[in-house]
């Protein structure tokens, strides 16, 4: 049951990770902003997989296709999820976009049991669905909703993707070093970035090199985003190591409490009676997946 404070920590650690991306994305935008994520946190992910590396008891290397296979496929998964994701919130809203994403908690159990046979008990099944619902509700938008064609799409599909990549990155995982799974996880994480900070960033040079430019003159804000961001990934593929993703996936919702709490605290924003019983029903569905 280690996994579950693990998953806590992970999920502090995104939401420090997601208000210092929030306070770079103005001047570099959304792709500048995660390209933070990934650039900023690479040298983090280095220094993290070395202790890793030296704290650690006859370490293995196991660079097999299957590691490479789930590394990559993770890793473009994640980059194009966050594309549709997007091109959600383009043709529809922000918080629309953000409600279809959620259907990734559902997906990540489904993922597990068909693909990579994980095995999901009756009640972590339930207290997915159930965390789904709270969160759904909890991320609607409120009054008309416009919808442009294929916003719905785009934004179950970033949902699907997202689920697929973390099932990968558990199996690149699980195939690097099946022995030591806290040193697997922290060396995926900087294979991933790697990968992740060289593609994004060829891209952006060739079609928005100012927001590369933005990215690198905030880069006081940005190291902090990157150590937040590797400690977090680095929690989180150990979590998915030491359990299915669909249950990991399920109590890192804690993180929407967080985010409230940050939210208030540094932006100065509120929550309604509706938001605040929606997290309560999340809630409810974090407990049955953890005590599943």
């Amino acid at each position: 049951m280690i996994w579950i404070p693990i998953t806590i920590a992970a999920a502090a650690l995104q939401v420090a990770r997601n208000a210092a991306q929030r306070s770079v994305m103005g001047g570099a935008g959304p792709w500048g902003a995660t390209l933070v994520r990934f650039l900023f946190g690479l040298p983090f992910a280095i220094v993290f997989a070395g202790i890793a590396f030296l704290v650690t008891q006859d370490p293995q290397a196991h660079l097999t296709m299957r590691f490479w296979l789930g590394a990559f496929a993770g890793a473009g998964l994640q980059m194009a999820a966050t594309a549709a994701l997007l091109v959600a919130m383009q043709r529809s809203s922000f918080a629309l976009g953000t409600a279809m994403q959620q259907s990734g908690l559902p997906f990540a159990l489904v993922w597990g049991a068909l693909l990579f046979g994980d095995r999901i008990t009756a009640m972590q099944w339930g207290g997915g669905l159930v965390a789904t619902a709270g969160l759904a509700a909890l991320s609607w938008p409120r009054g008309a909703v416009t919808l442009k064609r294929g916003a719905v799409l785009a934004g179950l599909g970033s949902g699907a993707m997202f689920a697929l990549s973390a099932n990968c990155f558990r199996q690149a995982s699980l195939t690097f070093d099946p022995a030591h799974l806290a040193y697997s996880a922290f060396v995926t994480v900087m294979v991933v970035q790697a990968i992740q900070s060289a593609v994004l960033t060829s891209i952006l040079m060739v079609r928005n090199p100012d927001a590369v430019v933005a990215v690198l003159a905030a880069w006081r804000k940005s190291l902090g985003a990157g150590f937040c961001g590797a400690a977090a990934s680095g929690l989180w593929f150990t979590a998915m190591a030491l359990s299915p993703v669909g249950p990991v996936r399920a109590v890192g919702v804690v993180e929407m409490p967080m985010a409230a709490l940050a939210g208030r605290r540094l932006f100065a924003e509120r929550l309604t009676l509706f938001q605040v019983l929606a997290g309560a029903v999340t809630a409810v569905g974090v407990v049955m997946a953890a005590l599943g």
